[in-house]
């Protein structure tokens, strides 16, 4: 089995947090997001993992750093990494073809913004298996239409009129993505656009045209972090099933002085928390010291100096100097206070 992640937007609506780390590398509930949906994914295959297949962009922002932290999580898994740079931002088909050599036997493409708490057993009689999830707005999401057989036969991109309420998470499976890949090499030849880019739908359109057997898989949680509003609830949602699930999250280095944490908490390397009350729902990052301040449900990452705060559904960069009492502050681009 093969995991190919694409993972080369620079993911705009989370800014100012993702102009200088990638957004699939933003850590929620003390691990990256990449490294939590790939785990997570290896784990309820149940099933060796070969190579995992990362589609990255520019060098420049995508850097050594970013492709030694992704060889390091293929290794993890006893898997091969490999790496593919998507150089111009054309859509999800193209993304994937940015990874033809790799495009070969039983895969799952899994795209780097979304998180899952799911147990399932593949349906291995199926050419592809596509995840989804029961919503409450379909017309905001691509969804699925099912046949009385209970099989994918229309995939729908934000229907005005309702046609299904299962929207499409973005993780699928292949019994042999080779054939996703031809039919997507069809697509890039004869330039089949939507919405001005070369789409995966389009691919398995083709497919589904050619007779091939489609079937819905669910998951319990389905956890977006497109923007920090999100990406602050899924670290409150994470926590909670972490907790749940019997982890320690709490590192034995953190050093207290008049703490009071209300868990569930993740608390990194080396923090430091002075005359503070944190949690519930926090994660803190290494190295970050907190004085005078009450955080709950709130995000903050590494080398961070908070102090005199009170902060709530909070998201705070690294290397952040902070103090609630400010006469003048200064704050990286697209930032937000409410």
């Amino acid at each position: 089995m093969k995991i190919i992640v694409p993972m080369a937007g620079r993911g705009s609506r989370l800014r100012p947090h993702t102009l200088t780390v990638p957004k699939p590398l933003i850590p929620v509930a003390g691990k990256p997001i990449v490294h939590r949906l790939v785990a997570d994914i290896a784990k309820v295959l149940r099933e060796p993992i070969e190579e995992v297949a990362f589609i990255l962009g520019d060098p420049a922002f995508f850097g050594d750093d970013v492709v030694s932290s992704l060889m390091e999580l293929a290794k993890e898994l006893g898997a091969k990494g490999s790496i593919y740079r998507q150089d111009e931002p054309l859509g999800t088909g193209h993304a994937i073809m940015s990874a033809k050599e790799s495009l070969s036997g039983p895969a799952v493409i899994a795209y780097a913004d979304t998180l899952i708490r799911a147990e399932f057993d593949l349906d291995k009689s199926a050419d592809s298996v596509i995840w989804v999830k029961q919503v409450d707005k379909p017309e905001a999401f691509g969804v699925v239409n099912l046949n009385e057989k209970s099989e994918i036969v229309e995939l729908v991109e934000k229907p005005q009129e309702f046609v299904s309420d299962l929207a499409v998470i973005g993780i699928y499976y292949f019994k042999d993505v080779g054939v996703l890949k031809n039919e997507l090499q069809y697509v890039l030849d004869n330039d089949i656009i939507n919405g001005g880019e070369y789409q995966i739908n389009d691919g398995i359109k083709r497919m589904m045209d050619k007779g091939m057997k489609f079937v819905p898989g669910t998951v319990d949680e389905w956890m977006d972090c497109g923007n920090k509003n999100v990406t602050v609830e899924t670290n409150q949602r994470m926590l909670g099933f972490l907790e749940k699930d019997g982890e320690n999250l709490i590192s034995n280095s953190v050093k207290q002085e008049n703490a009071n944490i209300i868990e569930p908490c993740f608390i990194g390397e080396n923090v430091t928390l002075k005359n503070v009350t944190v949690g519930p729902y926090v994660s803190i990052g290494a190295d970050t010291v907190l004085e005078n301040s009450t955080v709950k449900n709130s995000l903050i990452q590494s080398n961070s100096k908070i102090t005199n705060a009170n902060l709530d559904n909070a998201m705070i960069g690294n290397n952040v100097v902070f103090d609630g009492n400010f006469e003048t502050i200064s704050i990286g681009d697209y930032s937000v206070l409410v």
